[in-house]
């Protein structure tokens, strides 16, 4: 098994493997030396994209920020395969992290900053793809419901968050940019001034997309398709939901769900029942239930490529064996049917 398809980073000549590896597990369910086998597997696999982040891992603690980026680095140095890999990291937005330069913002003094700083633990002089984690401004996102117009007096204009992206590029730190947990306004803002200004726009977009939350392509998939702003698809599993591993209330050892009580947006009854008629398609065909989630996800059209996270060697096998995996019309009938009934359930 290998994952030999690629394509553009957006409307970069970038081009990386249709299957990603996340990384936001590591330093906190994972070591350093599992960090650098899952890398030198994907790596073996065909896997070039890299996928991290300032705050990572998740759950973000004050004792284990930045950790992740660090195992990435020590394994740059040691397998000096940097050319061969594509490392995209992010810059997290406004919110409660006082451990992060005082409280993290996305100003052009902590855009800098927070670059300058992952170079350092990352062990590179430039990056990839640099991401704008989720917006400065009040606005939908990691699952919120019912917009309420607010006064964003204290948010950082885009202008301000994209210029000093463009300087990083001109600095020749960042080759591409993208953003995050974005909405379409979002996008056409950052597209917009970067057209007006003459600054770098944005190539990516990184928001969540799986089987339980399709709710990119209400909005999003046509700018995704028309900009060639290629989505980087995060929670392609739904947490490892879709796998059916948490049917029926259970908690396997280990498991994320089962030691971290706190990640909710994947577990409630509507996200139970649709998960249950997923998997029982998957194996009334003789699939995996994860190893479908995930073929649905990395050929839909408007994905560039679908980020996979791994806390076991065995996970990561079999996720990457996706990349074999052809959906039949009748499995792709079965699965429009199931998102007829349940319509996002988790957005």
């Amino acid at each position: 098994m290998s994952v030999e398809r690629y394509r553009s980073l957006g409307a970069s000549r970038i081009q990386v493997s249709e299957l990603a590896l996340g990384t936001m597990t590591w330093g906190e369910q994972n070591t350093e030396a599992e960090a650098h086998a899952q890398l030198d597997y994907a790596l073996d696999q065909g896997v070039n994209l890299i996928d991290t982040a300032e705050m990572y891992p998740v759950p973000p603690r004050a004792e284990t920020q930045g950790r992740t980026e660090r195992y990435l680095g020590t394994w740059l140095k040691s397998r000096r395969c940097r050319e061969r890999v594509v490392i995209a990291t992010k810059v997290i937005g406004p919110g409660e992290f006082p451990w992060i330069r005082g409280g993290p913002r996305l100003t052009r003094e902590h855009v800098l900053a927070a670059c300058e700083a992952s170079l350092e633990r990352l062990q590179t002089d430039y990056l990839d793809l640099y991401q704008v984690h989720w917006p400065a401004r009040s606005t939908n996102y990691f699952g919120q419901l019912g917009y309420r117009p607010v006064k964003d007096r204290a948010a950082t204009p885009i202008e301000e968050t994209l210029g000093a992206l463009a300087e990083l590029v001109r600095a020749g730190k960042v080759r591409e940019i993208g953003i995050s947990n974005e909405t379409p306004w979002g996008a056409a803002e950052y597209l917009r001034l970067a057209r007006e200004r003459g600054w770098p726009r944005p190539v990516t977009i990184q928001n969540p997309y799986s089987l339980l939350n399709r709710s990119f392509e209400v909005g999003l998939a046509e700018f995704a398709h028309r900009e060639k702003l290629g989505l980087l698809a995060y929670s392609p599993l739904a947490f490892g939901v879709l796998s059916g591993k948490y049917l029926d209330g259970a908690r396997p050892p280990q498991a994320r769900l089962t030691r971290y009580s706190r990640f909710t947006r994947y577990s409630h009854p509507q996200a139970e029942a649709a998960t249950r008629a997923y998997v029982a398609l998957a194996r009334e065909h003789g699939l995996d239930p994860a190893q479908m989630a995930l073929a649905y996800v990395r050929t839909r059209p408007f994905v560039t490529s679908t980020l996979i996270g791994a806390t076991t060697m065995e996970q990561l096998r079999s996720n990457l064996a996706c990349a074999e995996l052809t959906l039949s019309s009748e499995v792709i009938e079965g699965i429009e049917a199931i998102h007829r009934r349940y319509t996002i359930p988790c957005p």
